[in-house]
């Protein structure tokens, strides 16, 4: 490969699906008392430009879960701070990869509730899944590749890139993380 990293999905391709996913999410509720959870720390500009296409009605919250041990148990070190017993809630992922977090935190809202729990991610890893989950809104299909940008990041580092970039050489970033900022950056 020529390139350590490339681009994958530009700002502009991304805008405009993010605004088409808002009209789609629009469309399929019949209220606009909408709660709408963001999973940090990943979807946090995700949501921020979709929460732009959407009802200025909807809630907005957000959860954060941490995982424990080899086992993998997930906890919730950040909790929704409303009621959402009996309401519409709109579940918002920047990535769903092996369905394991989405399937989690889905079962956790509908015991606490919910009325209905839809779920938006921006990238699905098809691939990568091990649990059959229900994605109702997607952005875009992608391969294995460990991704960078747009909420996606590499040890906290280039979360608040504006496009979405694919890394070709893992162990050349984990050597050198420092070394994508002249590519990302200019």
């Amino acid at each position: 490969m020529d390139s350590l990293y490339v681009e994958v999905i530009d700002e502009d391709t991304l805008q405009r699906r993010v605004a088409e996913l808002g009209a789609e999410v629009r469309s399929s509720y019949d209220t606009d008392d909408v709660v709408v959870v963001g999973i940090l720390k990943g979807s946090l500009l995700f949501m921020r430009d979709l929460l732009r296409h959407l009802p200025l009605t909807y809630t907005t919250e957000f959860l954060a879960l941490t995982r424990f041990g080899r086992a993998g148990r997930v906890g919730v070190s950040l909790d929704v701070s409303v009621p959402i017993e009996g309401r519409e809630v709109l579940l918002v992922l920047d990535t769903v990869d092996t369905g394991l977090t989405v399937n989690t935190i889905h079962d956790l809202l509908v015991a606490r509730g919910a009325a209905r729990v839809q779920t938006v991610a921006l990238l699905d890893k098809v691939p990568r899944r091990i649990v059959d989950v229900s994605i109702d809104f997607r952005g875009f299909e992608v391969g294995d590749e460990y991704l960078l940008g747009y909420g996606l990041d590499f040890e906290g580092r280039y979360r608040n890139l504006r496009s979405v970039w694919a890394v070709m050489d893992m162990a050349h970033l984990t050597e050198t993380p420092d070394a994508f900022a002249s590519t990302a950056y200019g």
